[in-house]
């Protein structure tokens, strides 16, 4: 298959095939790839704003290979940390009527601009801390959320637990750290624990975290506490698990 990717991209999927009006923000141009970006997301009815519709220089491309029996994948990619970011400050009205913004950890200055407006006009910012990236400590603390993986380590953290101590020194309220197919760790205010993922068999386990994401706002903007969003969000995960792709278990929520 062939699809746009990313864990920006597959969460915003994920989120408008939960019945959610879905806007992506980032900068994309018009390299001949871009089209099939561009494409996807309007077969899957994402609102696309690029923010440098003139670059053309190619988005990062990855080549995935899938293990049928486990289900666990091989990715070949190039990262998208050389890719150019807007110099002008985007419009202020991009976050008009949203609900929750999704902060991938790509293109960090634009992250930070999002997720202060955000703050500001007292919008949740969840934050997909897939791998430390220079930056975030400065994006970190203005988050609502941060959904870390198990191999997010911030400076000095070797550890899921030190991980957890690090984010809340930053003043983050809500934490939580996703391990594939063991118990997911959380952090509230009050309250530490650990919250058991459905037992599967995987078929293809790509891009589960980033629908997990995706699941994760959904839940929470239709008014889940964090500890009931993060338990809806492990069993769509898991139902997306059970298909090939980051598109076919969609239809099976119809």
């Amino acid at each position: 298959m062939l699809a746009a990717g990313g864990p920006a991209t597959n969460a915003a999927v994920a989120f408008r095939s939960l019945g959610n009006q879905a806007r992506m923000i980032g900068a994309l141009g018009c390299h001949p790839l871009s089209s099939v970006v561009q494409n996807d997301l309007t077969q899957q009815q994402i609102d696309l704003v690029d923010l440098m519709p003139d670059v053309t220089t190619p988005p990062p491309f990855s080549s995935i290979v899938v293990n049928t029996v486990t289900g666990d994948r091989a990715v070949i990619s190039r990262n998208a940390t050389d890719r150019p970011i807007p110099q002008e400050p985007p419009s202020s009205n991009l976050l008009a009527q949203a609900d929750c913004v999704l902060i991938d950890g790509h293109q960090m200055p634009l992250g930070k601009h999002f997720a202060q407006q955000a703050q500001q006009a007292g919008v949740p910012v969840v934050v997909d801390a897939g791998s430390w990236k220079p930056g975030f400590e400065e994006v970190l603390p203005l988050a609502t959320v941060v959904i870390a993986s198990a191999a997010f380590c911030p400076p000095g953290s070797s550890s899921e637990h030190e991980t957890i101590t690090y984010l809340r020194a930053l003043g983050v309220p809500n934490i939580a750290v996703t391990r594939g197919g063991d118990p997911v760790l959380y952090q509230m205010p009050s309250e530490l624990g650990e919250l058991t993922v459905p037992d599967i068999q995987p078929v293809d386990t790509l891009g589960a975290g980033d629908i997990f994401h995706g699941a994760f706002c959904h839940s929470y903007m239709q008014g889940a506490d964090f500890l009931e969003a993060l338990t809806q969000a492990a069993q769509i995960a898991s139902t997306a698990c059970q298909s090939f792709g980051t598109r076919q278990w969609i239809q099976r929520l119809s």
